[in-house]
């Protein structure tokens, strides 16, 4: 299980400019910001993809060249380091600990386990279960979440150290823990061609996000060129 929300995507009109320092080539930018309501907006449905996500219009000529520059190399899109995104992301433990791989350009900020662990009773839904077999759910999986909860009473009676190890150690990595992260399109890059086709569901339905994200293609495309404007 994953789920995605409060997603922000920013910083394109300084992407777009350091893009064209270069070749001197502002004067071929056409992108702007708009302030049409998407319903009076005669670009709806044309190259205009604000979404939910951004009041900014990525125009022919610039989307042409981020394209070139993309299809040339990350030396040469370093302007899709400029384009942030932010985000709320729930997702298994075991998901967290393969997302942790992509440290460079990235920053978050997540619940405590640590210090909130004990804040609430343990339910099916603090975990990512929709592949265990009803016998696996009946027997061994409510068990561990009875045992949870029965160190979690005495932890909060107590506050005996040893009865949040037995929380902590015994905690399945299948718990959801929610993280709020920033990133950029240089880093979606690497993590969709790397992991689209990921045995873990978590993987691919975060790809398939990404690809409603403004301008994805940016992110999804491949090739190699010598973007010059």
């Amino acid at each position: 299980m994953i789920k995605i929300t409060n997603a922000e995507v920013f910083g394109w009109d300084a992407a777009i400019r350091g893009m064209r320092n270069p070749m001197n080539s502002w004067n071929k930018s056409d992108s702007f910001l708009c302030n049409v309501e998407c319903d009076e907006c005669p670009e709806r449905g044309n190259h205009c993809q604000r979404h939910n996500y951004l009041d900014y219009v990525v125009g022919d000529n610039d989307l042409t060249l981020m394209k070139k520059l993309v299809k040339a190399g990350s030396d040469h899109a370093k302007f899709m380091r400029m384009i942030n995104v932010t985000m709320d992301v729930t997702a298994p433990v075991y998901w967290w600990s393969e997302y942790d791989t992509y440290k460079v350009g990235t920053v978050a900020n997540s619940c405590s386990k640590m210090h909130k662990l004990a804040s609430k009773e343990f339910t099916f839904d603090d975990f990512s279960h929709e592949h265990l077999n009803d016998d696996v759910i009946e027997k061994p999986f409510k068990d561990i979440i009875n045992c949870l909860n029965f160190f979690r009473d005495l932890y909060n009676q107590n506050h005996d150290k040893d009865d949040w190890w037995q929380m902590i150690q015994l905690l399945p990595s299948s718990y959801n823990q929610k993280r709020t992260v920033q990133l950029n399109y240089a880093v979606l890059r690497n993590i969709y061609h790397a992991r689209r086709n990921h045995k873990l569901d978590e993987w691919r339905d975060f790809c398939s996000w990404v690809e409603s994200l403004p301008y994805a293609e940016l992110i999804t495309l491949g090739g190699n060129d010598n973007g010059k404007d």
